[in-house]
């Protein structure tokens, strides 16, 4: 069964569009971040700092991506999101009480709902301006906006 899974994601992840793996990578940190939650209430700190170092290694590659040439200003905010997350998660190793581990959560949550209404948008005006099924795969300037961003 495990075989079969993992065979599905792979190409469930080949054959996603940039957006998809943008959505991806934000519900793996969420997931990732909320379950080191879990495990430190659980006391389970071994879980707990595995789960930190997954979320870490996402927003780490969120952060390496960003194109600042294009992306202006919104690339140097994310940036500052994405550092300030980075040293709440380090802090979060030691941290008890879950604070800090419960303040990258809701930073995640909220990026990804703003990725998605960003993509619903250029997926709008992409039907918009190409109706025809071929061209809804190019992208557009709401797009080309993300990818320059994030």
């Amino acid at each position: 069964m495990n075989a079969y899974m993992n065979q599905y994601q792979q190409n469930h992840i080949s054959t996603a569009t940039p957006e998809q793996i943008l959505i991806m990578l934000y519900d793996g940190a969420i997931r990732f971040t909320r379950q080191a939650i879990m495990a430190g209430e659980n006391g389970n700190q071994v879980q707990k700092l595995e789960r930190i170092s997954k979320t870490l290694a996402i927003i780490t590659e969120f952060s390496n991506t960003l194109n600042h040439e294009i992306g202006g200003q919104i690339a140097a905010d994310l940036d500052g999101l994405y550092q300030f997350m980075i040293r709440e998660l380090n802090a979060a190793r030691k941290d008890e009480s879950g604070k800090k581990l419960k303040t990258v959560e809701g930073l995640l949550v909220d990026l990804r709902q703003t990725w998605g209404e960003a993509i619903e948008i250029n997926r709008q005006q992409l039907d918009e301006v190409n109706p025809s099924p071929e061209k809804k795969s190019q992208p557009g300037n709401a797009y080309m906006a993300l990818n320059a961003a994030g």
